[in-house]
């Protein structure tokens, strides 16, 4: 089994971090209906609770304005002034343009509809890299290509460290490569990988990069520009949002590609010519409230912003130095578990890892620990998440995967407390 070892001692957090400005919780908790309930929702990397405002947009807009778009009549104008306004509010969200936005219902859609627009632009020979750490919706779409006599490259995880690591990539990169996909959040690991330093690495060889952001997206702030990628894709469903996927291109790029709508909309037609069947629009409807709250978390924290992007750094600070502390509870809990090792970061650190954190336990099959939770009204999951490359690479597909315990910023002290009291006696 491939497995770093646990280290001897707790982690701890960063001093610098243990002094961030607290986020109001009380207020937090307070935008989500569903934490009033019994249950401890810990498998937000699966899917967040949804913020109240989010619904009450859907609501709105199916009862007042479902109707198609294009029309000259009121009606009409309003539900296309709410769908751009989610087109907006996602440009916001990424630091983007709105003509760069595509819309879709899934990551994994949209990743499909990408490969098959950006198909056109490959010659057989040329060369596409993935890695066995990411969603497999950022993998089988591009293995696809092989079809087309496209060679797939797999940059792979370190063994003993469990990264991805630069110098390996450079080894893979050649005159035929064309395309680099990369988490940019280990949905197993949890590990932040440097994204621009990749980026800057592929453009100096003449190539693309695709960046999975579904992992990153819920817990840091996302800045497209600085990080000069090609493409970036992540789940709103999961950043507490309507049960839809964003992927942003460079415009340039988004021309480019294929057409893999009806046969007679222009190759300049952006969304258009990537949203085959459109999109849900009660659901576009919805995605500033998303912003609107984040936003307005930010201010509350710092009320001077000057901007809202200022708003949105300031919300993404606190809510990093939050879950770095949920985090430390249950990373300090399991390394002092005999038998129990973590996947990815042993420590907290926010600049290295965020709060998704995955086990696996000596002897055991992971099925075996979220069912033990249960009764006790705590949400966690077992399995592989769809990197099943790597759980496979690491030996633990015989064993149902691993246990992954994901926290979101409105996740607490004492819920993460009250995890480790439950886990005690099942591990």
């Amino acid at each position: 089994m491939i497995l770093p070892e646990t280290p001897d001692s707790a982690p701890t957090m960063r001093p610098d971090l243990l002094s961030s400005q607290d986020l109001d919780l009380a207020f937090v908790r307070s935008r989500f209906p569903a934490l009033a309930g019994e249950w401890i929702f810990l498998d937000n990397a699966g899917g967040s609770q949804v913020l109240e405002t989010v619904a009450d947009r859907v609501r709105d807009y199916l009862l007042s304005s479902s109707v198609q778009l294009g029309a000259t009549y009121d009606v009409s104008r309003l539900a296309a002034e709410r769908v751009a306004e989610g087109v907006h509010a996602g440009a916001a969200l990424v630091h983007g343009e709105p003509g760069e936005i595509v819309y879709g219902s899934s990551t994994t859609q949209l990743l499909q509809n990408l490969a098959r627009a950006f198909a056109d632009e490959l010659r057989p020979g040329d060369e596409v890299v993935v890695t066995n750490s990411d969603h497999e919706a950022n993998v089988t779409p591009w293995v696809r290509l092989e079809d087309r006599d496209i060679t797939v490259r797999f940059w792979r995880v370190r063994p003993g460290t469990l990264r991805l690591h630069l110098d390996d990539l450079e080894r893979l990169l050649g005159k035929r490569t064309r395309l680099v996909c990369v988490p940019h959040v280990s949905n197993i690991l949890g590990t932040i990988n440097p994204v621009a330093e990749i980026a800057r690495l592929v453009h100096a060889h003449g190539a693309r990069i695709c960046v999975d952001g579904v992992a990153f997206a819920p817990h840091r702030l996302v800045d497209v520009g600085a990080w000069d990628v090609d493409f970036y894709v992540f789940s709103l469903y999961k950043v507490f949002g309507p049960h839809m996927a964003l992927l942003w291109g460079k415009r340039e790029h988004l021309v480019e590609l294929a057409n893999v709508n009806h046969v007679y909309i222009a190759r300049d037609a952006i969304p258009y010519k990537l949203q085959p069947g459109s999109i849900s629009y009660e659901l576009a409807a919805g995605i500033p409230a998303v912003v609107g709250y984040l936003e307005e978390l930010g201010e509350r924290i710092s009320p001077d912003a000057a901007t809202p992007r200022a708003a949105l750094a300031s919300a993404f600070d606190a809510i990093a130095a939050h879950e770095e502390k949920l985090a430390a509870i249950l990373l300090g809990y399991l390394a002092t578990k005999p038998g129990v090792r973590i996947l990815g970061e042993p420590a907290p650190d926010r600049e290295r890892r965020i709060a998704t954190i995955s086990f696996a336990v000596e002897g055991r099959n992971a099925s075996e620990i979220p069912a033990a939770l249960d009764p006790h009204k705590i949400g966690i999951r077992y399995g592989d998440f769809h990197s099943r490359r790597l759980i496979h690479d690491l030996g633990l597909a015989d064993r149902q995967g691993v246990v992954r315990v994901s926290m979101a910023h409105y996740n607490t002290v004492e819920e993460m407390e009250r995890v480790v009291a439950c886990l005690e006696p099942v591990l």
